[in-house]
């Protein structure tokens, strides 16, 4: 059996790696208002007590996510939300793509517009979503979920090359290839881990709250943030031998160019 596909964790001792933390500069990139918030928002919340840099870029608003709320009513009421629950973890810079929520389209736009983000905030480690039909226990993932953690994966590369999308040089926006990794939440199939134990598990709690409305549009009693949360990162939790852990698949990347060994 391969526990990290299996299950989190054994009782015999971690059995995934701790994410490197030597880096300062993070984007994280979602299709929704609240995605970033189901786990990877705690994993940001000790981010920015070390004091580095998160940044969050939405490719929607959310609009279609409130069955009782038209879209032109939804959308900013979520940005809001967005916004309060970035600020409960340390994250001043929240930005939206506009892209319809429900039909995100895989593509050189959508791809584009991740690359242009990347280029100003220059990031070394970039997060997103896993963009594999299945997530982590076996949960179907969301079309617009696996679209934009494909296109982030790309555009990561895209960023660092400048004859890809060469017109953003007309916007000032110089090739970027400093990430180093790309980390996608909610994987079938783990690599790393963040110990989220204690403060940054709470914070995280708080910065989900702040979707009151939206949450309040699944049903009453369908969603609680804080037993999800903290059953979720204590399932984590033994994959790195710690109370309570956000797990990760990461893809880590080589900059253009010679091999570092040459």
């Amino acid at each position: 059996m391969n526990p990290t596909k299996d299950k989190p964790g054994t009782a015999e001792g971690p059995v995934l790696l701790a994410l490197p933390e030597d880096w300062q500069r993070c984007l994280a990139v979602a299709a929704h208002p609240d995605d970033i918030e189901y786990g990877t928002a705690c994993a940001v919340a000790r981010w920015t007590t070390q004091g580095k840099k998160v940044t969050y870029l939405l490719a929607t608003r959310g609009e279609a996510g409130i069955d009782s709320l038209h879209p032109d009513r939804a959308a900013p009421l979520r940005e809001a939300e967005e916004r309060a629950g970035a600020r409960e973890v340390g994250v001043d810079t929240v930005e939206f793509l506009d892209h319809r929520d429900g039909v995100v389209e895989y593509g050189p736009v959508l791809r584009r517009d991740i690359v242009r983000a990347m280029r100003r905030h220059r990031p070394q480690v970039v997060v997103t979503g896993a963009f594999t039909v299945r997530m982590i226990g076996g949960i179907t993932n969301q079309a617009d979920h696996r679209v934009v953690g494909l296109a982030t994966l790309d555009a990561a590369r895209d960023a660092g090359n400048r004859w890809i999308f060469p017109e953003l040089a007309d916007e000032g926006l110089e090739p970027w290839n400093g990430i180093r990794m790309v980390c996608l939440a909610g994987p079938q199939q783990p690599t790393h881990a963040v110990d989220v134990s204690g403060d940054p598990l709470e914070r995280g709690i708080a910065s989900l709250e702040a979707h009151a409305e939206y949450t309040k549009g699944l049903g009453a009693g369908a969603f609680e943030p804080r037993p999800f949360l903290t059953w979720a990162a204590g399932m984590g939790g033994p994959a790195l031998g710690v109370e309570s852990a956000i797990l990760f698949e990461v893809h880590e990347l080589i900059p253009e160019g010679p091999p570092p060994w040459v």
